[in-house]
C-alpha cells in the first residue's frame, strides 16, 4: 500500500475560509491524518515524503455539469454525425484530459449517445483509462420540438437528445438508460435559446412526463438532472423530486421559494460558461453581436446573474460546470467557473471553491468522503502553484497544478514539476 507524507504545504480543506500551513498523510487511496504546522507527522509513518515547496494543497475538483462527449461541436446536430467509433475515442481523450485539468470527479449531464459514457465510466473504473471519477448518464431525453430534437420533416438528424412523447414513452426511455449501465437519468423540460422552435422559456415536457421519469428513475436507483431554464420548467421539478435542477435563469419568487424549501436535497448548477462564453467571447467563434442579441443572450445573462445572487443569499446548493465542451467553450476551460461564480455572482472565494469541491462532492454521492482534506476522506488532491483565494485563474488549464491525485494514485508527479519561467523569474 503506497503512502505519502506531504509537507511544507498551505492547505485549504474544502471547509475553512483560509488555508493554513500543515502537513498531510495519504494511506492507500485515503487521507489518514492532517496536522497544522511544520514536522507534526513522523516521515516514518510513509513512505514517501514530497516537499510541497509553500504551493497549495487542495480537494480535487469536481465538474457537476460534465458532457465528455461533447467533442467540440458547433451545433448541436454535429454530435449526432460522429461516427461512434470516432466519438468513443475523442470522449476518452476527453476523460483523460479534464482529468491533466485538476477535475478528480465528473458528473455527467449526458451523454451524446446512449453507451458512450457507460463504457468509458467503465473503462476508468477498470483502470484501462485515465480519467476522472465519473458518473456516467444517457442521452438528454426529450420531446418532439425539445431541446436535443434536430429533426426535420423532411430530414432526420441526431444530437444528443433522445425523443420521447408522453408518459409511457418516457418511461421507456428512462429504462433503456438504466438497462445500459447510467447513473444518472437528464431530462429535459424547457427550451434553449440554442433552439429557434422552443426557446429557454418555453416548458416543453408535461409535468405527467416529468413526474413518469423521477419516478422510473428512482425506482431503478438512479439520479435525475434535468434541464431547466423557464420559471414553471423549475417548479415542474420540484413537484416531481428531480435530484439536480440545472439553468434555473429564469426562476420566480414562486420557483426560488420552492427551491429553497428543498434546499437541503436539491443541487442546482447554472452551467455559466456557455452563455458568458457567448456572449463576450462569442466573436471568436463567428457568433456576432448582432446574433448574440437577436437570440436574447445579454438579457438571459442578466437574468441568470440575479438568479444567483438570491440562490445565495437563500444558501442553496450549487455547483460548478459551465456545459463546457462545445466550440464556444472548450474543454480544459472548466475551472473558469470558479472566478465566474466570484465575479457575476458575487460568492466569496472560498465559496466558489467550495461549489467546486465539497459540494460537488455531495452530487456525485459521496458527501463528506469527495472534495475536502480531512482525515478519512478519499484522497483526491491538487498541489497547486498559486492561491486561488487570491487569484481562481491559478487553477484554469494546467500549467500551474504541480500534482493531481486521484483516489491516492499520482497522475502528476510534483517532484517532476517545473514552475512556469514567467512565474520563476517574477519571484
Amino acid at each position: 500500500m503506497t503512502s505519502y507524507l506531504f509537507r511544507n504545504v498551505e492547505i485549504w480543506d474544502g471547509e475553512h475560509d483560509d488555508r493554513y500551513p500543515g502537513e498531510v498523510l495519504v494511506t492507500g487511496n485515503r487521507i489518514t491524518k492532517v496536522a497544522r504546522g511544520r514536522n507534526q507527522i513522523a516521515s516514518e509513518q510513509a513512505a514517501e515524503v514530497i516537499d510541497g515547496g509553500g504551493m497549495t494543497l487542495m480537494p480535487g475538483l469536481v465538474e457537476g455539469h460534465c458532457h465528455l462527449s461533447f467533442v467540440g461541436p458547433r451545433r448541436n446536430q454535429d454530435l449526432g454525425e460522429i461516427p461512434p467509433e470516432e466519438h468513443l475515442l475523442r470522449t476518452c481523450r476527453n476523460a483523460t484530459f479534464i482529468l491533466d485539468h485538476g477535475f478528480t470527479s465528473c458528473y455527467s449531464a449526458a451523454s451524446a449517445k446512449l453507451r458512450i459514457d457507460v463504457v468509458v465510466r467503465q473503462e476508468i473504473e477498470d483502470g484501462y483509462l485515465a480519467g476522472p471519477r465519473y458518473r456516467a448518464a444517457g442521452p438528454e431525453i426529450t420531446v418532439t420540438g425539445g431541446l436535443g430534437d434536430e429533426r426535420k420533416q423532411h430530414m432526420h438528424a441526431e444530437s444528443f437528445g433522445m425523443v420521447a412523447d408522453g408518459v409511457d414513452d418516457v418511461m421507456r426511455a428512462v429504462r433503456l438508460c438504466c438497462r445500459e449501465g447510467v447513473d444518472n437519468v437528464k431530462i429535459n423540460i424547457s427550451g434553449d435559446e440554442f433552439v429557434g422552435h422552443a426557446r429557454a422559456e418555453v416548458v416543453s415536457m408535461t409535468q405527467a412526463e416529468v413526474d413518469a421519469a423521477v419516478m422510473v428513475a428512482h425506482d431503478w436507483g438512479k439520479r435525475v438532472a434535468c434541464h431547466s431554464r423557464a420559471a414553471e420548467s423549475v417548479k415542474r421539478a420540484v413537484r416531481a423530486g428531480v435530484d439536480c435542477i440545472y439553468h434555473c435563469d429564469f426562476a420566480d419568487e414562486e420557483a426560488l421559494d420552492m427551491l429553497e424549501a428543498v434546499k437541503d436535497r436539491v443541487i442546482i448548477g447554472p452551467a455559466f460558461g456557455l452563455v458568458h462564453n457567448c456572449v463576450f467571447e462569442g466573436d471568436v467563434v463567428g457568433l456576432s453581436k448582432a446574433v448574440v442579441e437577436r437570440m436574447g443572450l445579454p438579457r438571459k445573462l442578466e437574468y441568470t446573474v440575479a438568479t444567483y445572487h438570491e440562490m445565495r443569499r437563500r444558501g442553496m446548493k450549487v455547483v460548478i460546470g459551465g456545459d463546457y465542451g462545445f466550440t464556444v467553450t472548450p474543454m480544459g476551460q472548466n475551472a473558469r467557473d470558479i472566478g465566474h461564480f466570484v465575479k457575476f455572482f458575487g460568492y466569496s472565494p472560498a465559496e466558489a471553491l467550495r461549489c467546486a469541491t465539497a459540494v460537488g462532492g455531495e452530487l456525485m454521492g459521496m458527501k463528506g468522503e469527495l472534495g475536502l482534506v480531512k482525515e478519512g476522506a478519499l484522497a483526491d488532491l491538487l498541489l497547486v502553484d498559486g492561491n486561488p483565494l487570491v487569484d481562481q485563474s491559478v487553477l484554469v488549464g494546467s500549467t500551474l497544478l504541480a500534482m493531481v491525485m486521484k483516489d491516492g494514485g499520482m497522475h502528476r508527479d510534483p517532484r517532476r514539476y517545473q514552475a512556469p519561467a514567467r512565474r520563476v523569474a517574477a519571484e
